[in-house]
Order: structure tokens, then C-alpha cells, then sequence
């Protein structure tokens, strides 16, 4: 269609908003001198001006009938338009195309959306758009609302995609009188996000720790927000570790955020860290610990898509071990995070007090750890809080490495809505090892009901409660306790079978699946879970 086919209430309208100084008729003749038929010669251009003269006369309306005259289409006038940003007449012409152009069936419409996505690193990202338009439409994408000059057809193709590509795409659809948008495609990059807790109290040959329950504890409750399957762990000796390492390991893959966290005795010698468990002799070595550099070299052959350390340890060089560690090659990954509670040769210090607190590392970093920042940044942060302490002030200083080159942090979404095999058998195994036994219901012949329930204060820590749920009014007093405990379930018997939490020797409050404080119940703590081999009986007195 053409110029000449607008109607006189049209052209007039047009006319009046291009007798404008500024970005007027002026502005469009020069744009539409482009195409060369419709370039305007000097004396055209005055005797438009002179238009002015009369009192019905438009510089604008003569442009427009000039342009006509040479069969100007209506597209290419608002191209000009645009390309001069008349917005107002653009507006105009767009908004009202439908009665505008008598017979036209122009129009836009979205036949097929892009759909949201996971992938790994180093795989191809495929998001397409398609519509159907009069004139035929034209698209340009947009990743986080800022445009990408690269991508200017329906489909956009990432052949190699890296977390810089993870976000929200729009694709902006549009021709000369229609523009929409699509719908939002989220692009997930994380497959999942995996994290093991250990926290190291009671040794046997050293010094005890008070802080490491608390840390654990809230660390974990953290970290589940975010969506982390998390192994939390209690006073595991040297086997264990490596157990939980070895079954930690078996929960990466491709993609996968992995985290470790570990709190209690530790050390460094030229450049190794060195994680003490429970059972190390008095003048331990290498060789009785677990060496987080080779930890690392075991992640990255899972080819993870993040590594991070949290090490609340000392660092100070352990005089009793003069081996050199020579840990597996490193792959140069650069998505490797090592934050460390204290400076190299420096010692990691808890707060002494008599309830259960944090250690200083984690009452810092639990303020932070949930930003949505690059992981380094959010350390960063953590760091600039130690430092303005009073107390950590000149003894203890987050030192963070890294070699993270791109912007990934904890809390990046995992997409779930299409589960791959893998995660699906990462799910299973986790699950297994975190399945409680079923709340039971247990009748007696004297005609009392007690429930015998179950809850997890850590992975290899569990609650036992016993509860009366009905007693016959004959029975003036009545309790179901746990008795003849198997030799290797780790209880301590003088705080079984006790009326408060508390008193069983959970220092921490657990509210799931417990009954409420107004029902008597009788609480049982066991200890080391992960020592259970067999499956065992109670027996009730």
C-alpha cells in the first residue's frame, strides 16, 4: 500500500505533527532521500517551506503529497519515521493500522514460544520463535533484557554454552506496524548442587570443640533453602571421612555445584590443607588425615560445574609431618573456590561460651551465604564484616582463593521440571540415605497405645521419641521406654529415655515431626548412625 491510499483525515493528522521544528518534515525529507526517486531537490524543499505563507497551508501535507506522487509505500514512510524517531506520528500509524489501511491484513501473531531449559557446560543451547506476520516479521533477542546484535532470526544458537549464558530470553518479534514479545525462556546451568557438612568435636586425642554442631546445624538449614542436597555429619573418625567422601563424590557429575564444608582440627603444609579426624593420634601426619587437595582432584574429574571449599580450620604448619603431599594434577577448571576461616599459619578460633553458638566464620558467613552474588563476591562480603569485628580484628581473616572466572553462585536455580537419569539416581541415592523408619503405633494388651516416632538432627544423628497416645483410666502412671540397646548403636544410657530434648543431649531444637511440648514424650538420642550395619530391634520396658 502506498501513501496515496490514506485518507484526508489521515493526511491532515500526519501533516500537523510534521509542521514541527524540531524533528519534522524537515528531518523525514532528509530520510527518505535514501531511495533516490524520493530525494527532494533545494527548490521543492523551499517551495514546501513556503507553505507557511498561507493560512491552510502544511509543509508537511505538500512533503506528503510529493511522496505519493512517486508512489512512496506506507512501510517505507514508517521506516523514515522510525529512523527519524518520530514517535508520536510512529505511534500513530502503528495503533491504528487496522482502520488506517482500508483492506489490509497486516498483523503479527506468536505461533511458537521459546521453552525453558537446563544444560550443562559445553553443550548447545537451541531456543527458537516463530510468528506469523504481514509484512514478515523480524526478531531480535534479548538475554537478561539487554540485546544480543548477533541473534537477529527466530532461532538462537549457543554451540558451546558456558554460566555466563544461564538467565532469561525474550525475543522481541515485530514488522512495520506490530511489535511483540515473547514469552520469558529461562536457562538453567546447574544440574544440581550437592553439599557435604562435617563437623569434628569430640576427639579423642586432642583438644574438643564446641562449636561444630551449631555450624553444621545452620549451615545445613541454609544451604537446603538454596536447594542443596546436603550430608551433614557429626564426629566421624578417619574411615568414616573417607566413607563420606567417597559417597559425597558418587553425588557429582557433569554440571553439579559441589560444596564441602568441614569444622574442627586442621592444618597446612605447603599448600595442602589437611582435614584432622576424631581418632588422629597425638602427633598426627598426613597420613592419619584427609587431604582436601586431592578431594578436589577426585571433583573434577566428575567434571563439576562448581567447587567449593569452606574449610574452618586452622592453618598453622603441622611440625610432626615433613612429607611433601603431591596431590593429582589439577584441570585447569577455573570454577575452584577456597574459602578459608583464617590466614595461612594463622589459627581458627571459636568463642567460648556455655549455650550453643556459632564459631566466628560461620555467624559471618551465614548472613551472607544466601546472596544471590557470584560466590566470590558474597566471600568477599564476609570478609569485609570480619575485618570491621572487634574480636576477629588482628587474630582471624577470611583468606579467599579462587580461580572462578564466571558469575556462579549458591544460589543458581536448578531446573527439576525434566528430570535427566542422572538426577533422578542422584535423588534415589540421596534419599536412601536420609529415608527415616515410619512412625509406629504400638498397642498393648493392658490397653495402652504408644507411638514410637523418628527425626534427624544430622545425617548420622537421630531422635528417638516414645509418646503415650491412649492409657486406660485404671492405670494411674505409665511410661514406654528404650531398653537393651545393641553394642555397637552409640547411646549414651544416662541420657536416654529423658523428658526433654534438651536432656537426651540435643542441644538443637528439632520441630519436624516431633509432637508438641504439651504431650509427655520420652526422648532417646543416637549417636554415629553411620556405624550401623545391621538392622536392630528395640525392646521396650
Amino acid at each position: 500500500m502506498s501513501v496515496g491510499t490514506l485518507s484526508e483525515e489521515v493526511l491532515n493528522r500526519l501533516s500537523k505533527m510534521l509542521d514541527n521544528g524540531t524533528c519534522g518534515w524537515r528531518q523525514l525529507a532528509k530520510a527518505v532521500s535514501e531511495q533516490p526517486k524520493f530525494h527532494c531537490s533545494e527548490s521543492e524543499l523551499t517551495s514546501c517551506s513556503l507553505q507557511v505563507l498561507s493560512a491552510a497551508g502544511s509543509p508537511g501535507r505538500t512533503l506528503l503529497a510529493r511522496l505519493a506522487d512517486r508512489s512512496c509505500s506506507l512501510d517505507f514512510l514508517l521506516h523514515c519515521l522510525k529512523k527519524v524517531e518520530h514517535q508520536e506520528a510512529v505511534q500513530y500509524l502503528t495503533g491504528c493500522s487496522s482502520s488506517l489501511f482500508p483492506g489490509s491484513v497486516s498483523g503479527l501473531h506468536i505461533t511458537h514460544q521459546p521453552q525453558s531449559q537446563a544444560a550443562s557446560e559445553g553443550d548447545s543451547l537451541f531456543l527458537e520463535c516463530k510468528a506469523e506476520a504481514n509484512p514478515p516479521a523480524q526478531y531480535e533477542w534479548y538475554h537478561n533484557m539487554a540485546p544480543m546484535p548477533q541473534h537477529k532470526t527466530r532461532s538462537l544458537k549457543i554451540p558451546c554454552v558456558t554460566t555466563a549464558h544461564r538467565g532469561k530470553y525474550r525475543c522481541k518479534v515485530f514488522n512495520l506496524y506490530h511489535e511483540m514479545w515473547s514469552d520469558t525462556a529461562t536457562v538453567t546451568i546447574a544440574t544440581d548442587k550437592v553439599a557435604l557438612l562435617i563437623g569434628n568435636m569430640n576427639y579423642v586425642y586432642h583438644t574438643q570443640l564446641c562449636a561444630p554442631i551449631a555450624d553444621v546445624h545452620e549451615l545445613t538449614n541454609l544451604l537446603r533453602q538454596m536447594d542443596f542436597k546436603v550430608v551433614s555429619l557429626l564426629d566421624l573418625n578417619y574411615q568414616e571421612m573417607h566413607s563420606a567422601v567417597t559417597e559425597f563424590l558418587l553425588l557429582l557429575d557433569k554440571g553439579v555445584y559441589g560444596l564441602l564444608y568441614f569444622a574442627g582440627h586442621g592444618y597446612e603444609n605447603y599448600g595442602n590443607s589437611f582435614m584432622v579426624p576424631i581418632d588422629a593420634p597425638a602427633s598426627y601426619t598426613s597420613e592419619h588425615c584427609l587431604c582436601v587437595q586431592n578431594i578436589l582432584t577426585r571433583m573434577q574429574e566428575k567434571k563439576t560445574g562448581l567447587n567449593v571449599f569452606l574449610l574452618d580450620m586452622c592453618r598453622k604448619r603441622n611440625p610432626n609431618d615433613d612429607v611433601i603431599v603431591q596431590p593429582g594434577l589439577l584441570k585447569v577448571t577455573a570454577n575452584i573456590v577456597f574459602g578459608y576461616a583464617t590466614c595461612v599459619d594463622a589459627e581458627a578460633y571459636e568463642v567460648q561460651r556455655e549455650d550453643v553458638s556459632n564459631g566466628i566464620f560461620i555467624n559471618f558467613l551465614k548472613r551472607r551465604v544466601c546472596e544471590d552474588e557470584k560466590v566470590t563476591v558474597m566471600l568477599d562480603k564476609v570478609a569485609e564484616d570480619m575485618g570491621r569485628c572487634v574480636i576477629t580484628r588482628g587474630r582471624q581473616a577470611l583468606e579467599l582463593r579462587s580461580n572462578l572466572s564466571e558469575r556462579r553462585s549458591l544460589t543458581d536455580q536448578i531446573q527439576t521440571s525434566e528430570c535427566s537419569a542422572s538426577f533422578s539416581a542422584r535423588n534415589l541415592q540421596w534419599s536412601v540415605a536420609h529415608v527415616l523408619p515410619t512412625s509406629r503405633y504400638l498397642q498393648f494388651d493392658c490397653g495402652v497405645t504408644v507411638q514410637l516416632g523418628f527425626a534427624a538432627e544430622f545425617s548420622n544423628i537421630m531422635v528417638i521419641y516414645t509418646r503415650m497416645l491412649e492409657k486406660p483410666k485404671e492405670i494411674v502412671s505409665c511410661s514406654a521406654q528404650l531398653t537393651d540397646f545393641p553394642m555397637d548403636v552409640d547411646v549414651d544410657l544416662k541420657k536416654s529415655n529423658q523428658e526433654t530434648l534438651l536432656e537426651a543431649g540435643s542441644l538443637l531444637l528439632i520441630k519436624e515431626d516431633l509432637p508438641s511440648p504439651e504431650d509427655p514424650s520420652l526422648y532417646t538420642r543416637i549417636r554415629s548412625l553411620q556405624r550401623l550395619r545391621v538392622r536392630h530391634w528395640l525392646l521396650f520396658s
